[in-house]
């Protein structure tokens, strides 16, 4: 395996595939990698000379990647959360917040169903 700032990215799959397993880079940021590093997008990585390899890594680093986008986000929604604002408010109480209906959907964001059972009539 090929290792790229800190992620183990699978050799056997096309540069621009296996480029996506790094966190911050989808299809279109890794194509444009390997465009810069000027690297062939349907060669292997098994394929890559280690001059491509140093080339790809100089241009990864140039991005935000990885552990520093994570807290990047953490801290955006953390501010979000601070100002008490409709979105921070929804991330705080775990539910979905761009729009969507809560009533029937949205399982992921609540979590397992908590049943609430019924109170027993007396009877006379």
């Amino acid at each position: 395996m090929a290792r790229i700032s800190g992620v183990d990215i699978p050799k056997q799959k096309r540069g621009v595939i296996s480029l996506t397993y790094i966190f911050g880079i989808g299809r279109s940021r890794a194509q444009s990698i390997l465009e810069a590093a000027k690297v062939d997008e349907g060669k292997k990585v098994q394929d890559w000379t280690d001059d491509e390899t140093s080339r790809i890594r100089e241009v990864v680093g140039s991005f935000k990647i990885e552990g520093e986008l994570r807290s990047e986000v953490q801290l955006n929604i953390k501010r979000l959360m601070d100002i008490g604002c409709y979105r921070g408010i929804r991330h705080r109480a775990g539910l979905p917040l761009r729009g969507q209906r809560t009533k029937n959907n949205s399982r992921t964001r609540k979590g397992k169903r908590k049943t609430v059972a019924n109170k027993k009539k007396v009877t006379k």
